[in-house]
C-alpha cells in the first residue's frame, strides 16, 4: 500500500490545452509538421556548417550553438505536448515535470546568452576588422560557446534547485506543461525565496543580454556612420541584420509570454502563447539566417542546385 502510496504522489496532472475536440487532430498534424521542419532545418544547417569548410568561421560555429538550442528547447516540449493530445493522459511523472523545467528553462536562458555572444562576434568583426581573426579564434569561439552554455545552465540550475528543496502538497500542475512557477506551486510552504531568485533571474537574464545587444550595436552603429565606409556600412548590414531580427523576435515573444501571464481571463491565449515562443524562433532561425547571411545563402543554393543536377 505504501509503494502505491508513493506512485501516486509522484505522478501530477497536467492543466488541459484546451482545445475543441474538433480541431485537435488539425492542430496536432500542425504543430507535429512545424516540429519535423524545425529539426529538419535546424539539423540541415549545423550539418552544413560542419561539412563545408568555408563556413567553418566564427559567426556560423557560433550559429550552431542556436540551431542546437532550438532542436533541445523544442523537443522538450513538443514531442510530450503531442503525445497527450493523442492519448489524452494529461499525467506526468515528477521526474519528467523536472526535467521538462530544466529544459525549457535552460532552452529561454541559452537564447539569450548565445546571442551576447554572436553579438560580440559582430562587434569584433565590424569595428576590428583587422585584429578580427586574431581575436576570434577556435579556442576564442570554444570558450564563449562553453561560458553562453555553462551561464544559463547555472542560473537553470540554482532555479530548479530552490524548487526542488520543497515539500509537496499538491500535485497539479497549473500549466499545460511543466514550468518553474508550477513546481514550485505545488508546495504548501513560504516560496519568498523562490519569488525573490526568480525575480533576480530574469532581471539578470535581460539587463546582461538587452545591455550587451544595446552597447554592441549602438558601438557598431557610431563605426559606420563615422567611418561612412560603404563597403563597411554594406558587411554591418548583411552581418548584423539576420542576428538583430533573430533577436527582436525572441525578445518580442518572450515579453508576449509575461504579459499574458497578467490576463488570466484568456487562458487558451496563453497557452498558444507559450507555444509560439518555442517554435517561431526555433523555424524563423535557420531561414532568416539562411536567406540574410550572404555566404550561408550560397552555400544552400549550391547544394540544392548539385541535387537537381544529379536528378
Amino acid at each position: 500500500m505504501e509503494n502505491v502510496s508513493s506512485t501516486i504522489s509522484d505522478l501530477l496532472l497536467l492543466e488541459e490545452l484546451g482545445i475543441p475536440e474538433s480541431s485537435t487532430y488539425p492542430v496536432f498534424f500542425t504543430l507535429l509538421f512545424v516540429y519535423i521542419g524545425l529539426i529538419i532545418s535546424n539539423i540541415g544547417i549545423i550539418v552544413m556548417i560542419i561539412v563545408e569548410r568555408s563556413l567553418h568561421q566564427p559567426m556560423y560555429l557560433l550559429f550552431c550553438n542556436l540551431s542546437v538550442n532550438d532542436i533541445l528547447g523544442n523537443t522538450f516540449l513538443l514531442p510530450p505536448l503531442l503525445f497527450d493530445m493523442i492519448s489524452k493522459n494529461r499525467l506526468i511523472h515528477f521526474n519528467a515535470c523536472v526535467l521538462q523545467v530544466f529544459g525549457a528553462h535552460t532552452y529561454g536562458s541559452a537564447s539569450h546568452t548565445i546571442l551576447i555572444i554572436m553579438a560580440i562576434d559582430r562587434y569584433v568583426a565590424i569595428c576590428n576588422p583587422l585584429q578580427y581573426s586574431a581575436i576570434m579564434t577556435a579556442k576564442a569561439v570554444w570558450t564563449l560557446s562553453v561560458s553562453a552554455w555553462a551561464f544559463a545552465i547555472a542560473l537553470v540550475g540554482i532555479l530548479v534547485s530552490l524548487s526542488l528543496r520543497l515539500s509537496r502538497c499538491r500535485s497539479v500542475i497549473p500549466n499545460f506543461y511543466c514550468d518553474n512557477a508550477s513546481l514550485f506551486k505545488l508546495s504548501c510552504e513560504d516560496v519568498s525565496v523562490n519569488n525573490i531568485f526568480g525575480l533576480f533571474y530574469t532581471v539578470v537574464l535581460l539587463v546582461s543580454s538587452m545591455g550587451s545587444v544595446a552597447v554592441t550595436y549602438i558601438r557598431i552603429a557610431v563605426i559606420c556612420w563615422t567611418k561612412k565606409n560603404a563597403e563597411l556600412n554594406s558587411k554591418a548590414i548583411q552581418t548584423c541584420a539576420s542576428h538583430l531580427v533573430v533577436y527582436l523576435i525572441m525578445l518580442f515573444a518572450g515579453f508576449i509570454i509575461v504579459i499574458m501571464h497578467r490576463f488570466p481571463e484568456y487562458p487558451f491565449l496563453r497557452r498558444l502563447v507559450a507555444i509560439l515562443f518555442h517554435i517561431v524562433p526555433g523555424s524563423l532561425n535557420p531561414i532568416i539566417y539562411g536567406i540574410q547571411t550572404k555566404h550561408l545563402r550560397n552555400k544552400i543554393l549550391q547544394v540544392f542546385s548539385r541535387k537537381k543536377g544529379h536528378s
